[in-house]
């Protein structure tokens, strides 16, 4: 055999199978609890990339799911911004009842108006009645209950019937007792709740009622009103014909929205008004905020993540130099450097890959489902927690690059040392 090929080096393939070995002897001999303690930070570490960030997202998740379910529903047609209502609404709905995939619709009457609780009582000079601004709403209590199911947020009393014409339901953000804010340019109802009489006002015409039962939807648009049953809202708002201010329209599958909205248009309905989607007519402030809590949930998942680093860097650093003579052996015995290298990447690997595997299996085995099924109870909405799969996927790799550079870097200080100084230890 002649010098040259004496002097060859071996192929990475070798190198990795060497490398292989010796990462697996290492974790073997390695002390149980210390490995215990570094897949617990690796697997902290995947936790607060993926739930920190996704409590925040589902925090807004919730309003707009809120929003959709319990207001749009999957598909609203309103008027035009220079209209007062629906054009011709008797033929939207029909038509609105032919659109493939649809479930059920409601209509709704909708108008501003005044509600004062002290009306019948004197005010002294000085003093101003107990009313506030309200947007009233008359509705089908049955429709509405079957396209939003209204009745499940009826927090105090009873939901509205067909017969009520002389209560209503109040939304709680209108109601001090259940938003207690006090602010010039927003005014709740004091001393009010279920059974309360207060006089209604809708332009010129007004009417005594109960408050039968309270709404809190935690949909923002749903919580500032006050619902009537249909044939009263209409006397209030003086309609003498049958044009409704909103048709909300349910689909068995709301991806399908886009194709009902395009097939509403194509049907003439986007002549009599507004026809959008539940994304088209959420609020853009929900988007801009889900946005920024997102960037929010990245830093301080970075910030975890530096933390991850640095640990795994202590671990390799202290370990390859605890170990620097047996190193130095293995250089002097001809083991390629490369597969001294390897093995100990494939530690740190071996380390997140655990920690990653242990948190997928806690966020998409257990947190996920449960808080979906268990939502959290924030005061303006109720929070789930948004992981996808191309999120996630994008921050396991994050995390494995992240893993490999923090193992590779103390590893190649220590095995580039002279091979004799680290026999000696020097």
């Amino acid at each position: 055999m002649d010098k040259k090929t004496l002097l060859k080096r071996p192929s990475f393939g070798l190198a990795l199978q060497v490398g292989m070995f010796l990462a697996k002897r290492e974790i073997k001999q390695s002390n149980k609890w210390t490995t215990i303690l570094i897949i617990f930070v690796m697997t902290l570490t995947f936790l607060n990339l993926i739930v920190v960030s996704g409590i925040l997202v589902g925090l807004i998740q919730g309003s707009v799911d809120a929003n959709k379910d319990r207001y749009t529903s999957d598909i609203i047609i309103s008027p035009f911004l220079e209209k007062s209502y629906i054009e011709k609404s008797t033929d939207a709905v029909s038509i609105a009842k032919t659109v493939p995939e649809f479930v059920a619709l409601t209509t709704r009457y909708v108008g501003g108006g005044t509600i004062t609780s002290n009306y019948k009582e004197t005010l002294k000079k000085g003093t101003t009645a107990n009313s506030a601004a309200v947007l009233v709403a008359g509705i089908d209590p049955e429709e509405e209950n079957r396209v939003t199911n209204l009745s499940k947020y009826v927090i105090k009393g009873e939901y509205l019937e067909a017969g009520d014409a002389d209560q209503i339901m109040v939304g709680a953000d209108m109601l001090y007792t259940y938003t207690p804010i006090e602010s010039p340019g927003f005014q709740t109802l004091k001393n009010v709740d279920v059974g309360s009489r207060v006089l209604l006002s809708v332009g010129g015409a007004s009417k005594e009622v109960f408050i039968k039962g309270i709404i809190k939807s935690k949909a923002g648009d749903v919580d500032m009103r006050t619902f009537m049953i249909e044939s009263e809202a209409r006397k209030l708002l003086g309609r003498s014909d049958f044009n409704v201010d909103e048709i909300a329209i349910q689909l068995t599958n709301k991806d399908r929205a886009k194709q009902a909205k395009q097939y509403l248009i194509a049907s003439g309905v986007g002549e009599y008004g507004r026809v959008q989607t539940w994304e088209d007519a959420q609020p853009k402030f929900l988007e801009q905020i889900k946005l920024t809590f997102a960037l929010l949930g990245n830093v301080i998942g970075l910030i975890s993540l530096v933390v991850a680093s640095i640990t795994i860097f202590i671990v390799v650093f202290v370990n390859a130099i605890t170990r620097r003579r047996f190193i130095g052996i293995l250089k002097g015995i001809g083991i390629d450097s490369r597969a001294i290298l390897i093995s100990y990447i494939l530690q740190a690997l071996f380390y997140a890959c655990c920690g990653i595997g242990i948190g997928l299996v806690i966020v998409f085995g257990f947190l996920q489902p449960y808080i979906t099924a268990h939502p959290i109870n924030f005061p303006f909405s109720d929070g789930i927690l948004v992981a996808t799969a191309s999120g996630t996927a994008t921050r396991v790799i994050i995390l494995v690059v992240a893993t490999i550079i923090a193992g590779l870097i103390p590893a190649r200080i220590v095995v580039r040392q002279n091979t004799l100084d680290a026999i000696l230890g020097r």
